[in-house]
């Protein structure tokens, strides 16, 4: 089984009631659970590899709902869905507006939790693939030579080789080599794939005047 096959909820809630019915619930679907009575449990264990998600309570005994989803803002992190027996509409959109997936009041119907868990799956899906594209590109990136990454910025800014070459003060035939070497190495297929990738390694793009 892949990482991306393997999906994995984790549950923070201090009244063990709710952690059981939930974990059997999540288990009857299929979804491996783990369940956490504080946040600060959650932050010591072991993180999953594949797509996941938070089913967090809002009031915990040591670090609250809120402030466990701030803390994990600066850092990758699975997907929130609140749950909450005290909830308002404040609440709510505090939660969402910060990037939650879902806020729900307890009780809470198993099909709005499944359709939260599933929606939070999926987006959590989509970001480990964005991050393993972009770690291949870093690795990309890496393996060019000093000059190579010289030439790079150059050619997605729209800069001829002639250009290209008399801003690095080389020839134009040494300008060409490296340039054909770089796109080799990025698995740039054209000059608008390169940018692509260049726009996604957020590596500066000037407009030149001249074409290409």
């Amino acid at each position: 089984m892949s990482h991306e096959d393997h999906k994995a909820v984790f549950v923070i809630d201090d009244d063990k009631r709710v952690r059981d019915g939930i974990s059997e619930l999540l288990e009857s679907w299929g979804i491996d659970v783990k369940t956490f009575a504080s946040a600060r449990e959650y932050l010591d264990a072991p993180k999953a590899q594949g797509p996941s998600c938070l089913v967090l309570d809002v009031r915990l005994p040591d670090i609250g709902g809120f402030e466990l989803q701030a803390q994990l803002a600066s850092q990758p992190h699975p997907p929130i869905i609140f749950i909450t027996g005290h909830g308002d509409i404040p609440m709510t959109v505090r939660a969402m507006k910060l990037g939650a997936v879902d806020f729900l009041p307890k009780p809470f119907k198993k099909h709005e939790l499944r359709v939260a868990i599933e929606a939070a799956l999926e987006r959590d899906r989509d970001a480990l693939r964005e991050r393993s594209s972009l770690h291949e590109l870093q690795n990309r990136l890496e393996s060019l030579s000093t000059r190579e990454r010289d030439v790079l910025p150059l050619v997605v800014s729209g800069l001829m080789n002639k250009q290209g070459a008399a801003k690095l003060g080389i020839s134009e035939i040494t300008f060409q080599i490296h340039r054909g070497n770089m796109m080799r190495k990025m698995q740039a297929d054209s000059l608008a794939d390169l940018v692509r990738i260049a726009t996604k390694l957020s590596i500066p793009i000037t407009h030149s005047r001249y074409g290409n």
